[in-house]
């Protein structure tokens, strides 16, 4: 049996210019090693879509395990969403129960700060574009605020799991992606690494 292999990709133009240190690597390395698993591959790219789309379509034709951090937003440098649908040729539509959590997530803060749940306004529906994601995409709950990540399956059987840029969020996903659908591959304290100083 071929071990598999994991990959990472991380999104944003902050990481790119030194505004942000990229704290994934490190976390995504001690989460995969607390498993007996270990990252293969890292890749780093900023907010341009087509290189996006790009690192995506190598994802997707990887056959790898890949987990991709940030851009999913709905701010407007947030492209990873739409690349992600490009790179697999769909079409990004609204995920039924991410739109009931985003729903869930505005009534939560509504009644957190005393208002009415106005579900006609604007910013409201601004916000259930965080719920459009590729056709046949399922969702990776966020437990942090309930605004989910999503994954996707490529054509090689690639999986690439997405999520959010903020480490709050996007740590326990990740932990939650991998127990739920790859404990088999679980093989702790298989892989030391020893030096030997002479």
């Amino acid at each position: 049996l071929e071990p598999m292999n994991f990959g990472l990709i991380i999104v944003g133009d902050e990481i790119m210019s030194g505004k942000r240190a990229d704290k994934h690597m490190p976390k995504a390395i001690e989460l995969l090693g607390a498993r007996g698993l270990q990252l293969s591959w890292a890749e780093y790219v900023g907010d341009s879509p087509q290189r996006i789309t790009a690192a995506l379509r190598r994802a997707f034709a990887s056959g790898d395990v890949v987990f991709s951090c940030g851009g999913i937003g709905a701010t407007p440098d947030d492209h990873t969403r739409q690349c992600a649908a490009a790179a697999l040729g769909v079409e990004l539509a609204l995920h039924p129960r991410a739109a009931e959590l985003i729903v869930e997530r505005m009534q939560d803060v509504a009644r957190e700060q005393g208002l009415p749940y106005e579900p006609a306004r604007d910013d409201n529906q601004h916000r259930l574009n965080m719920g459009m994601f590729p056709v046949g995409a399922q969702i990776v709950p966020n437990p942090y605020n309930k605004i989910a990540g999503f994954s996707c399956q490529g054509a090689s059987g690639s999986w690439v799991h997405f999520l959010p840029g903020f480490p709050v969020m996007a740590w326990p996903m990740m932990e939650w992606v991998l127990d739920t659908h790859y404990s088999h591959l679980f093989a702790r304290g298989a892989y030391e690494e020893k030096s030997v100083i002479v």
